[in-house]
């Protein structure tokens, strides 16, 4: 569904640049559900809103979908915001119209598209579990009901692919996983394709695969060992499962064979303030050794 491949963006102003994405590699396959988790500036929104066509690249290759985004015109853009992808904001502003009920939040993008509206709102509030809040304005829901219309509106167009940007981030701990389990459950009944921007790395839990990215590019992958659905017949058969043994992270290396340590290992007396290794191999490892002491 994804692929990314040295994806670089650069932000210009009158006298300076920043470069938010430098040579990033990424590949989702379709029907997946997957999150990017980063700290602050390490580039996962700006990927988010590239992958939604609200930002286009500087260098290198997008594709979603087999479609070309660096080629892309603003026509083509257009057709791809409508027919392709889905968003989902962390700000309920940005999906939602206040002074109109959930239903008629939910039926004005399928208006849009010349579509038969009220049977697919209808059934689109009964997917997130709203059929009972449908006449209800947006003052009368709570922050997790606002957030289940956003999904809902996102999947108005039917889209094979849904983003959501930190949709979480303004829910307590409850609601976060009820609508990281909605994210779920669509994802099993609809096959769509989800990719979930967050800085919570607790996210892991819910979802099979995890990419971090740090400065612009891809660090590491958090891989489940196994399947959520296996995971959970464990738990309630008695077997406790700890969540450091319920996922194994990869460090990534790039086509030019570079990789990112993460930081907390450099931390260590050892290698603290050096910028040097020593690799070796040995017995089929790569072994990295700090520096010999002159």
């Amino acid at each position: 569904m994804i692929h990314c491949d040295g994806l670089v963006k650069i932000y210009k102003t009158d006298d300076l640049e920043v470069v938010a994405l430098q040579g990033l590699d990424l590949h989702v396959e379709s029907g997946e559900l997957m999150a990017i988790i980063g700290n602050s500036g390490s580039g996962k929104s700006t990927l988010l809103n590239m992958l939604g066509g609200l930002d286009r690249p500087s260098a290198g290759k997008l594709l979603v979908d087999n479609k070309d985004l660096l080629k892309f015109t603003e026509r083509d853009l257009v057709k791809y915001k409508r027919e392709t992808v889905g968003f989902v904001w962390q700000n309920n502003a940005r999906n939602l119209i206040p002074y109109l009920t959930a239903l008629e939040n939910v039926e004005l993008p399928i208006l849009l598209k010349g579509r038969s509206k009220r049977l697919r709102a209808l059934e689109l509030l009964e997917a997130v579990g709203l059929s009972h809040r449908i006449k209800n304005r947006l003052s009368e829901l709570s922050g997790g009901e606002q957030q289940r219309v956003a999904i809902a509106i996102a999947l108005a167009n039917e889209p094979k692919l849904l983003l959501a940007d930190e949709p979480t981030g303004s829910l307590d701990t409850r609601m976060s996983n009820q609508i990281l389990d909605l994210f779920r459950q669509l994802n099993r009944s609809m096959g769509i394709t989800i990719v979930i921007v967050t800085h919570d790395p607790l996210l892991a839990r819910k979802v099979d695969r995890v990419v971090a990215i740090r400065d612009g590019k891809t660090s590491s992958e958090i891989i489940r060992r196994q399947s959520y659905a296996e995971e959970l017949a464990a738990i309630e058969s008695g077997v406790t499962i700890e969540p450091e043994e319920s996922h194994v992270e990869y460090a990534v290396i790039d086509k030019a064979g570079r990789l990112q340590i993460p930081s907390t290992y450099l931390q260590t007396d050892e290698f603290k303030e050096k910028n040097k290794v020593r690799v070796e191999m040995e017995e089929g490892r790569i072994i990295l050794y700090p520096p010999e002491a002159k």
